[in-house]
């Protein structure tokens, strides 16, 4: 299928709530981008230059495969290339362990290696190192600590080597020494920075040096109301002095959040930040930065008051080239013999979740995985195959055939966060069935009630087969629909609220499970998954 493009002001997409918005694209193609970059939950991003290219990182907390890794040669068209770690090397992790995993992850590269930093609220600090971005990450635990988060690592001119990071809700930064080599902590560190009066909640910092000076780029305030401050020294342990340098100010961008600071060969310099937009996650923006007086600006001062704010849009970053407009991928035809990068699971992934392009040629196979609920608590289930919804209103399509074994086995398409819906087709007591459900996070027994189904109609071959579809508006609103001819769809169920996951935005994607202790071999097959 190709893809659509749209130019479209967000104003439209905001009032034509009827009508799925196409896919989002920052690049304007008139030199011009509008903001955010990415209209996607890459929470806690940092970014890299390395020569004429750029890699960002960004947090996945408990979905698998972890911490993205992304690719861009001018900051605003990007695409997935890889992932951290393919899974957590912990039994916790093997179910869905909400709001864990890992938190705000920093890209640096030294000495010809790429090394990826984050901490797990639980499990510790744990640092990832290869040669190749888009390829494998040994990866390994340099702390078994708790409480700690957004580490960051700085080598200076001299040789030493530290690590700075935060703890939870403590509005403390620490320091500690390193090794040469990046991979071992040498101290218990030092309190860093602390001021509850100018600066609270202070977390997510980066480092850099320049003119003599030590830089902290630091996020206060807390997520949705917060601010981008800067730390500012002439010794790495300080004291230092702080400044708020990007605010909300007189616009509708809330946060501005924790992000990461590139200098381009131009001499440009660009901070890349998240919005806490809620239902749609943690999306990422793209500033303008420069110098003044030895310290940082940020954005635009629309309102005079001496602090940047949030640009809605500006000229692209200064690469010396024009590059082709690309946006992070979402369809999958499902023909290859690995998942789409973009493609995460709830839980450290199993071989027996699924079969892609084996066990039926051109399909993905996903088995109904034991889940011991009348219909299906979502929060217990690993094997939902998702990812983030990637614009503010979007529809997304696919084709199923279903093949249950025993009672309650069911597969379908789902809108997943602490509270989901799905449609899905499931194995009645005397026949199949096609249903729309919704569920909530919090409610353990009866999570999960259907609102509405049919009798499911099987084909001229025996099957049933059928087309599913999700329209999301652009205030999260969605609804779902079926079809046996892929042309002709009936809406199901009612419209109902797309909302935010634990620390995660929404996603959308697919699942099979059955509520049996006696393990089912049913299972689905799905031909394409499409995004439009």
């Amino acid at each position: 299928m190709q893809k659509r493009r749209f130019l479209l002001p967000l104003l439209v997409l905001i009032f034509c709530r009827s009508i799925p918005a196409l896919e989002w694209q920052a690049d304007l193609g008139d030199g011009q981008y509008q903001n955010p970059v990415l209209f996607a939950d890459y929470s806690d991003p940092d970014v890299i230059r390395v020569g004429d290219d750029f890699y960002m990182v960004s947090s996945s907390f408990n979905v698998m495969p972890g911490i993205p890794v992304l690719h861009s040669k001018d900051m605003v068209n990007w695409q997935i290339i890889g992932h951290v770690y393919q899974s957590l090397p912990f039994e916790k992790f093997d179910k869905p362990s909400h709001g864990n995993g890992s938190w705000a992850p920093t890209i640096r590269y030294h000495n010809g290696t790429f090394y990826v930093y984050f901490c797990t609220p639980q499990t510790g600090l744990f640092v990832a190192t290869s040669k190749d971005p888009a390829g494998s990450w040994d990866l390994q635990q340099m702390a078994a600590v708790e409480l700690w988060e957004d580490p960051t690592p700085f080598w200076d001119d001299d040789g030493n080597a530290y690590l700075i990071r935060g703890k939870v809700r403590a509005d403390i930064l620490y320091i500690h020494k390193m090794s040469a080599d990046g991979k071992q902590l040498l101290d218990d560190g030092k309190v860093l920075f602390k001021d509850l009066d100018k600066q609270p909640v202070i977390e997510g910092p980066k480092v850099l040096k320049k003119d003599g000076y030590y830089y902290i780029f630091a996020p206060a305030g807390g997520v949705k109301v917060g601010w981008q401050a800067v730390l500012r020294a002439k010794n790495i342990y300080g004291p230092y002095q702080s400044k708020t340098i990007l605010h909300k100010g007189n616009t509708e961008i809330n946060g501005p959040h924790q992000g990461g600071v590139v200098q381009l060969k131009s001499g440009e310099w660009w901070f890349m930040h998240f919005q806490d937009r809620g239902l749609y996650g943690r999306i990422v923006h793209l500033q303008p930065m420069g110098w003044k007086d030895g310290w940082p600006y940020m954005g635009e001062d629309q309102n005079n008051d001496g602090i940047g704010e949030p640009v809605a849009r500006y000229k692209k970053p200064d690469v010396g080239h024009n590059y082709p407009i690309t946006t992070p991928q979402t369809s999958d035809e499902f023909n290859q013999d690995k998942l789409g990068l973009q493609w995460q699971w709830h839980a450290n992934p199993k071989p027996n979740w699924y079969s892609l392009n084996q066990a039926n040629p051109g399909h993905l196979r996903l088995y109904a995985e034991q889940n011991l609920t009348q219909f299906g608590n979502l929060r217990f289930v690993g094997n939902q195959l998702l990812q983030k919804f990637s614009s503010p209103g979007f529809s997304a399509t696919t084709k199923i055939n279903f093949h249950p074994s025993q009672l309650n086995d069911k597969a379908g398409l789902v809108i997943n966060g602490q509270k989901w819906g799905y449609i899905a087709l499931y194995q009645a007591k005397d026949d199949v069935r096609l249903g729309v459900f919704k569920g909530h996070y919090e409610q353990y027994d009866d999570a999960t009630q259907e609102l509405s189904s049919v009798k499911a109609q099987q084909n001229a071959q025996g099957d049933y087969q059928y087309y599913l579809r999700v329209k999301v508006d652009a205030d999260g609103k969605y609804r779902f629909s079926y079809s046996q001819d892929g042309e002709q769809f009936t809406d199901m169920g009612e419209q109902l609220q797309a909302t935010a996951g634990v620390w995660i935005g929404a996603k959308v994607g697919i699942f099979a499970l059955s509520p049996n202790i006696q393990r089912s071999q049913g299972y689905a097959d799905f031909d394409w998954f499409r995004m439009q």
